[in-house]
Parts: structure tokens; sequence; C-alpha cells
């Protein structure tokens, strides 16, 4: 920027700037040295241009000065004039405060002297005033008990006590005192007391039941459960919606009700939702207003959640400011809970304390009973319009299994009806105890738990608020006089002793949460069908008496085998002030007549009843413990101890789990013992891989597996006795094997291909067979293609070292052999079903017990019975395999010995091969519906080989063949090919390959002795030196043989 850019130069002329842009900066430097610009001009040869361009340049200079002075003139002029006009002021100002200060001193002069009129003047008006305020007070104390009625009216129930007590302490000032027309006045407020106890107690009473208009729930326990309402009234906004997981914290032992109590967020409720929380609301200007949309669904407006929760509820919009207010309107605590503290609060100023805890004694039970028994009906009432609304089939299937993940789709093969025109379910009907309502996933047990669910959810919400009132009267039973009006203290102090529950009329947090669960005991009992008998009595004087006489059972809560279980839950002592008494005979605490003998009526509810239900019943009781646990204070946590909990674990325990081990034990003997058990049936005449479409499973393993299912099922709903349930299941496995295990030695005892496979040598060759790869039980590892085939040879050479085979020696009943392939495949479906099982078998008793071993030992013990079954199914396929090649070579040996001097061609096979080929075609149509096609391969795939191979050796016990011999041998392969290939699944090309090599040595017999020599020597390692050798030694008519055959053949295999 240059030197004079700032200089206000006109716009028309815009050339002084560029005039200034030429002159040197040298001329407007700070400190001007004019002897160099002298010295220039004098020596310059044209000095007079040199003079003429400064003197332009100077008048420039002078024309942009001249326009500075010009734009600034105005300015300077303005300021001037200001100045002065300021000097003007500050002088009459001055002029004028002297002026005052005369005025003042007169002032005073003359007031000084009427000082003494002036004080008697002050004297009258301030007993005058103080008469008016007098009459004032008697007007407006003589208005309180209206306004007192218009504040219960409008439900301002804190505003009318303090209006109520502020009355009261003016009645008792000493002025106030001998007014004669008070008198009415202090009769009316004493009625108004017992009123407004009664209405505070009504709405207490009303918010501890979830009843309220600022109650924790938006929907009356009388609604059905599953109504949601899309919109709510603007009562209902104001509440604050809490889950499951909110619990009440613990008063710490300095905070104070009044104040510290409050902001130390002492009730303050958590929520496992982020933004669920909604605290205190203002009465009109913070209420939010719901929009809603299109689906249904409810929009907040988008109001700070934070700004409202420091506003003042609207319950005490009409309240004069205190101590307690303003810790209301600081608190974080969720609405419902600051409107329980209002009315605590509300009490203790009223000084009713133990008259208000002995009443809700008195209701507590009645008031309990009959909201189980209005859930109970909601639910009867959904149920009612479910079944109206769809008429749609049973859906027992997978009907509500909450409690079992991952298998539900165990028991879907108990329900559904395969394809094949046969239902699972008269199997699980036949032998399960219960019935598919009781089963694991059963309706009625869906319905139990459902039902339970929602009553036990709404017993929590209700404790809840009975743990907040609890701790609240209880800190105030620990203050000295709390049953006479008095106002707010400034300091509590925590001292839990025997006098608090006589200061609360009995009331603790430990009555209403033994009520509960007694009534939550009952509700159970009836649903599981037991007896309870009275609780009062000793356990040993109840253990008496039902042993001298049966339980006694009535129409309704009779079971079939007349389980009776005795409970111990009794009502605390309720020690209720002379007060509290009087109260209760006004009608207040009527209790209705045998209220808690009267039964629920969950039959209504529920398909099915009995001790089975107990399942679906514990995790919901877990559940139950586990939040009134976390909202008990500390000094309280051992309540639970002896709670409903320790009831449902013994009922389990003592009675379930002992009916279960027999019934079941029964169910077992019953599926394995039936002459059906173990009979092969199938409905295809092929093989299908499930049994929904018909896989032909045996209905002894079908009926054990579907048992074993249903006893984890048992265990996946209580985790805790898993390990129990997991040892019946093992029990009845091994009681299922060993009947399998007879099974199977029935049909194989004493026969040849039993006890060929327990030999080391004929195992080891097996296992290295590329065939056993299909084996349930993998009998080794991958072998190459040379082993297999060495392995192969080896084993047929010894099948056909054996001694003779004798029929004896052989399963030769068809049936026996169909029973060993299904009860194969019936093994391996139980083993994988066990191993599924096994894997997903809980742990959760061996973690709470710290019991490792017991951890690891279920799914492990349950996996060794799995192998056990899989390696008694290999067997029964290893024992076919070789029952099948035994019957090859048992046909084929009919060969030896024998001459085969044909003299004609051969038109159909020998004899022995159509009975070995008639056989293997009847076998194979027998198993061909209880084994895959790749264990089809197994079975009847080794036939060819030893075929081959017993063909091939038979030649050196022949005496003599000729030409229409080897055609007669051909046609002996051919029709055994036709009878391998009509076999689905087995390896085509191993059959012919096999089947060629016999037909090809068989036809060397027909060469002369020189083509045989040079076929040999071209092909040395087609067959053995000793087959060669056969070749030799055999007769065959026509053929002439040197008597040095032998010498010139091992010549040529040497070479």
């Amino acid at each position: 920027m240059g030197t004079f850019d700032g200089l206000p130069v006109p716009s028309d002329k815009t050339y002084l700037r560029e005039e200034l842009a030429r002159i040197d900066e040298s001329w407007v430097a700070a400190r001007f040295d004019s002897l160099p610009h002298v010295v220039h001009i004098l020596t310059s040869k044209d000095r007079e241009t040199d003079i003429l361009l400064l003197r332009e340049q100077s008048d420039v200079v002078e024309e942009v000065v001249d326009e500075v002075v010009h734009a600034y003139h105005g300015g300077f002029n303005k300021a001037i004039q200001n100045y002065s006009q300021i000097l003007r002021l500050f002088s009459e100002s001055t002029d004028k405060i002297g002026d005052l200060k005369h005025d003042l001193a007169e002032a005073k002069r003359s007031l000084g002297t009427r000082n003494k009129q002036l004080h008697q003047l002050w004297y009258r008006s301030v007993t005058l005033r103080h008469i008016i305020a007098l009459l004032d007070q008697i007007e407006g104390i003589a208005k309180v008990p209206s306004r007192i009625e218009k504040l219960i009216a409008d439900r301002q129930f804190y505003a009318a006590i303090q209006v109520y007590l502020q009355s009261s302490l003016m009645l008792e000032r000493e002025g106030l005192q001998t007014v004669g027309a008070l008198q009415d006045v202090r009769s009316e407020l004493a009625k108004l007391r017992g009123a407004l106890f009664f209405k505070i107690l009504d709405d207490l009473h009303a918010h501890l039941y979830n009843r309220g208009e600022y109650s924790s729930v938006a929907s009356s326990i009388y609604e059905r459960d599953d109504e949601v309402p899309t919109t709510t009234a603007v009562a209902a906004s104001r509440m604050s919606s809490q889950p499951l997981s909110r619990r009440t914290r613990t008063l710490k032992g300095d905070s104070q009700f009044g104040v510290r109590g409050l902001t130390n967020g002492s009730y303050r409720t958590a929520s496992t939702e982020e933004g669920s929380s909604f605290d205190g609301h203002d009465e009109e200007d913070s209420v939010e207003h719901d929009e809603a949309t299109g689906d249904g669904q409810t929009i907040r407006n988008g109001t700070d959640s934070k700004l409202l929760s420091y506003q003042l509820p609207p319950w005490l919009s009409d309240s004069s400011p205190d101590e307690f207010i303003e810790a209301v309107r600081k608190s974080d605590d969720p609405l419902h809970v600051k409107y329980l503290q209002t009315l605590v609060q509300c009490l203790c100023m009223l000084g009713k304390v133990a008259a208000a805890g002995a009443i809700i004694c008195q209701r507590l039970r009645p008031t309990i009973h009959e909201i189980i028994i209005s859930k109970i009906k909601a639910h009867m009432e959904t149920k009612n319009l479910s079944k109206s609304a769809c008429s749609q089939g049973d859906r027992t299937g997978a009907a509500g299994l909450h409690f079992i993940k991952g298998q539900s789709e165990a028991y879907r093969l108990s329900k559904d009806k395969p394809q094949n025109g046969t239902s699972n379910s008269g199997t699980h009907l036949a032998v399960s105890p219960v019935s598919p309502l009781m089963a694991p996933g059963g309706k009625a047990q869906a319905a139990a738990k459902d039902l339970l669910d929602s009553i036990l959810d709404t017993i929590v919400k209700i404790f809840e608020n009975h743990v907040v009132v609890g701790e609240l009267l209880e800190l105030r039973a620990s203050q000295h006089d709390i049953n006479t009006p008095k106002s707010l203290p400034t300091d509590v102090n925590w001292n839990a002793d025997s006098e608090a529950s006589q200061a609360t009329g009995g009331y603790t947090i430990s009555f209403p949460l033994t009520v509960l669960q007694s009534e939550c005991q009952q509700l159970i009992c009836e649903i599981l069908r037991a007896t309870p008998e009275a609780a009062s009595a000793d356990a040993a004087a109840q253990t008496a008496k039902l042993a001298k006489k049966a339980p006694k059972k009535d129409k309704r809560d009779a079971s079939e085998d007349g389980v009776t279980f005795t409970f111990r839950f009794t009502d605390a002592t309720v020690s209720i002030s002379n007060q509290g008494a009087d109260l209760i005979r006004q009608g207040w605490g009527k209790r209705a007549p045998n209220s808690s003998q009267e039964g629920y009526g969950s039959a209504a509810v529920l398909p099915e009843q009995g001790m089975y239900l107990a399942a679906s019943i514990y995790r919901p009781v877990l559940q139950f413990t586990d939040k009134i646990t976390s909202m008990l204070p500390k000094k309280h946590s051992q309540l639970v101890n002896d709670g409903l909990l320790t009831f449902t674990e013994n009922f389990v325990k003592d009675h379930l789990l002992p009916t279960m081990f027999v019934d079941y034990r029964k169910g077992v003997q019953q599926a394995i013992s039936s002459a059906a058990a173990f009979r092969p049936r199938a409905h295809t005449t092929t093989y299908t891989p499930t049994v929904e479409k018909g896989r032909p499973i045996l209905q002894g393993l079908l009926a054990i597996e579907l048992l074993a299912k249903e006893v984890l099922g048992w265990a996946q709903a209580m985790p805790k006795f898993a390990t129990d349930l997991v040892k019946y299941v093992q029990t009845f496995l091994e009681r299922t094997f060993e009947r399998c295990r007879t099974a199977y030695m029935e049909a194989v005892l004493e026969k040849l291909s039993y006890r060929l496979i327990g030999r080391h040598d004929i195992e080891r060759l097996m296992r290295l067979d590329t065939g056993s790869a299909c084996l349930p039980s993998q009998l080794g590892h991958s072998v190459s293609h040379s082993e297999a085939v060495g392995s192969e040879v080896e084993l047929c050479e010894l099948f056909l070292n054996l001694p003779s085979i004798k029929q004896d020696n052989l399963i030769r009943d068809d049936n026996k052999l169909i029973l060993l392939a299904s009860l194969s495949d019936s093994l391996e479906y139980v083993a994988d079903s066990i191993e599924r099982l096994g894997q997903a078998v809980p742990r959760a008793a061996s973690q709470a017990e710290g019991n490792s071993r017991n951890q690891a030992t279920s799914p492990r013990n349950l996996a060794s019975f799995a192998d056990e079954y899989r390696k008694l199914a290999t067997d029964c396929l290893k024992v076919l395999r070789v029952e099948m090649q035994l019957e090859t070579v048992f046909h084929l040996q009919e060969m030896t010995n024998r001459e085969y001097l044909e003299d004609e061609d051969a038109e159909e096979p020998d004899d022995f091969v159509i009975s070995l080929t008639s056989q293997i075609t009847r076998r194979d149509e027998g198993m061909a519906p209880f084994i895959s096609g790749e264990k089809r391969n197994y079975v009847f795939g080794g036939i060819c080989g030893i075929a081959a191979s017993a063909s091939i050796k038979a030649l050196a016990d022949m005496r003599s063949i000729n030409l229409f011999g080897v055609q007669q041998i051909c046609r002996n392969t051919i029709a055994l090919e036709q009878a391998m290939a009509a076999i689905p699944y087995v390896d085509g090309d191993s059959v012919q390959q096999n089947l060629d090599r016999v037909r090809t040595y068989y036809e060397l017999l027909n060469m002369p002795f020189e083509a045989l020599l040079a076929f040999i020597a071209e092909h040395d390692q087609m067959f053995t030196p000793t087959e060669y050798s056969n070749l030799l030694k055999v007769n065959v008519p026509g053929r002439d043989t040197p008597s040095d055959a032998q010498i010139r053949l091992s010549e040529i295999l040497s070479h």
C-alpha cells in the first residue's frame, strides 16, 4: 500500500493519485534531507526542466491538500460545536445542584421543628396496620376450610396440608386463641384433617399398585396386556415409562429426606435403555404434546427432557415454596417416585404414618390377590379374542418356546407328520410321560410362562413402589414424634430398630415382600396342582402330619399324582396402633371374605396343569428374584434367601426330578422292550435322509431319541438342575445301548463274520479300505490307492484261505441282515442327535456351583455315548460287508474240485451263481430303505473283488476244463456283473474291471502254449506267477503242454 493511498481524493480527480504515485518516497521520509536534491539540481545539465518538474509535483501536492481540507472541514466544525454545547450543559448542571442543596437544607430545618408529631403519627399507623392484619388473618382463617376443600378437589394435597398446618399454627397464636368465632373453624379443620388423610391414603394405595394418574405404567391393571394405545392423554404423557430393569437405590445413611435425600438421587431409577428415563414436568408449559403418526406411532416434539426434569411437577403447582419442593424440583427421580415421595411427606406432615402403615398392611394381601385374578381374567379374555379372531390349526411346534434356545427343531419331529403317512407323535405319545401340551415347548408350558411372566412383571412394578414408600417410612421412623404434625426436619439419622416397625404401623419393606411372594407361591401351587399346607406350623410337624394321613385333595387342586408341598411364608407381625385400629374399624380396611383362600382361576387360561409346568415357572421365578434382589437395600438383601426361588428349587429337587426320573424310566423301558421296538419297518423302497420324509428309524430308538430330547429340553428350561437331568439321559442311553447291543449279538452270535471283524489283522486291513470313509465311525485316515489295493488283495487272501465255509457259519436269515442295516442307520441317527444335544447342554449349574468337573462332564459324557453308538453302527455295517463277502466265497467254492468239461455253449450261469445273484438282489432290495447309497456300496462293494479272487484261485483246484467250460465261467461272471450293476451307488467301473480280469484269465486257457508264453512275456504284471503257473497246471483237452513248461514260464517271469 502506498503512502498516499488513504487520502480522500474525489473520483473525478483520480489523476492526482497517479501523480502522487510518481513522487519519490524520499520526499516523505521521516527525516527529510534536502541536500541531495539541491546537489542534484545544481549538477544537472538541464536545470530548468528539473525545476519545472519539482514545481509540477508541488502543485499536485497542494491540490491534494486542498481536497483533504475540503473533505474534513465539516467534521472539524461539528466537533467544535459539540464540545461547546457540552461545556454549556455542564455549567447549567452545576448551578442547579447548588440550588438543590440549598432546598434540602431548608427542608431539614422545617422537619426538625415537628419531630414529636411525626413520631405519634407513625405509632398510630403501625397500630392500625396490626389491627387490619389481624382482621385479615381472621377473615383468611375463616376461608381456610373451603380453600382446603378446593385444593383436595384439585388433588393439590401438599398445598392443602401446607394451608392446614399454617392455619393450625395461626389458631394457636396468642391473639387468636380467645376469638370465639374461630371455634367452628377449628372443628372443621379437625374434620378436614381426617378427610385429607383418607384422600391421601386412597391416592397412595392407587399409586402403590400402579392404578394412579402418575403411576409408572400408563395402562391400568385391568387392561389386556396386548392392547397398546397409540395416543395418550395429558396425564399419561406426564408418566414415566420405565423398563423392567429399573431398580431403586438404597437411601444413604447421611442423606436428608427434605433436601439431600432427594437431590442425591436416593430413589433414582436406572434404565437399560438410553433415553427411557423421564423425570418431572411442569404443569402446563412442560407437557409434551404427542403427535400421532399415520401408522399409529407416537412421536415426541423434541422438547429437551433435561430442562423438563428440573421444572415443578403439576401436583405442587399451588404449593408454597419450601425445602421439600425445591428438593423435588432439583431431583432426577422419575415422576411416579416423586409423587410417592410427596404423598409420604404429606402423611408425615399430618402425623399419620402409623395409621397409614397399618391400613396398607391390612389391604396388601386382598389387593394382590385381586390383581392376580384380574391379570388371569385379562389373559383369558385375550385368549378368547384370539381364538375368535383366527381359527387356524393348532400351532404346537414352536408355541412360545422362549426359554429353549436352538432346540425348537428338536421337538418339531415329535409334532410334525412325515410324508410317508406315519406320525412320530404316535411314538411320542406312546412313551412320553407327558402330553405334547406339557412337553418342553408345548402350549401348556408356553401359556404358563407367559402368564407367570405377566403376573410377576406386575408384582415387580408394585414391589418397586413399596420399596420407595417403605424406605421413606423407615427413614422417617427413625425420627421422634413422627405421628404428630410437624414441619420438615433438617437432620435425619438412620436407626433401624424394633420401634421403627411400630412407628410405621407394622409396615416395612419385608412385609410386602413376604406377602407378594406368598401370593405368588399360592398361584404357583395352583398351577402345579400342589396342595400347600398351612405355613405357620413347624416343618417337622408338617412332615409328621403328612406321614400319618394322605394329603387331602379337593376337586380343584387334585393332581394325578397327589403331590403335596409345604411352604413357610408367613405375614410379618403387624403392630397396629390404636389410631390405626380405629381407622380399620371405620371401614377402610375391610377385607374381602376368604380372599386369600380363594383360587385364582388359572385353569381357565392354561391348557393343562401339573408339576411338569415347574420347568416353565423356574426361569420367570429366577428372573423375578434377580429383579427383587436388585431393588432391595443392602440391609434387606437377605430377605430373598428363603423366598419364592427357594420354594421352586426345593419343589423341583424334591418332587419334580424324582417323579421325572421314574416316569421317563418307565417310558424308556416301554420303548425298548416292546415287540415292535426293533422291528424294521419301511414305507418307501428307497432311503430318505430325514425322519420327516420317512427315514425308517427303529421305533424303539426313535422313541429314545425323542425322550432324550425332551429330558434335555427340561434341562434347558432349568439350567441349575441340568447336571441331574443329563445324568438321567445318560442312564437312559446306557440302558438303550445295552438293548441295542443285545439285538446285535442275537443276530451275529456264533457267526463267522462276527469273529472275523474282531481279528486285529482283518480290522487293520478293513481300516485301509477306501470304502470305510462312509462309516459312521471313521476307521482310519485317508490312504493311498496302492495301499487300498494291497489291503483289498491281502484281505481277499485271508478270506479265501479260511477253511471251507459251512452254511451254519453264515447268517442265512435275511431279516437279521435287514435288522443289522436298520440298526446301523438308527444308531447313527441317535448318535448324531446325542452329539448335537451334548453341545447344547446348559452349564449354568456347574458354573453356579464352581464345579469345573461337572461343567465339562455333561457334554463329554454325551459325546462318549455318541461314539459308542457310532461304533456299534459301524460294527453292523462291517458285519454286513464281511457277510456278503463270505456268502460269495461260500457259493463260489463249488467251482473247486470239479471238471468244467461242457459239451455245449453255456446259455445260463451255474446254479450256485444264480443262487448268489438272487441272494444279492434280494438282500439289496431288503436293505435299500434302511441304509444310504454310500453304505450300500460299502456293504455290497466287496463282492466283486472277492468273487474275482475266488474265481481265479479256483482254477488251481480244478481237475480239467475245456472251451465250453471257459465260456460257462465267463457266463457266470456276466451274470454276477449284471446283478451288481442293478445295485445303485455301486462302482460299476470297479465291478467291470474285476470281472474282466476273471474273463481274461480264463480265456488264456484257449491259447496254444507258445501264444500263452508270448502273452505272459508281454503282460507279466497282469497276474501273479502262481496264477500263471495254474494256467499251465490245469488239464485243458486239446492243448499240448511240454514237460518243461514250468521251467520256461519261470525263465520268462524271472526276466
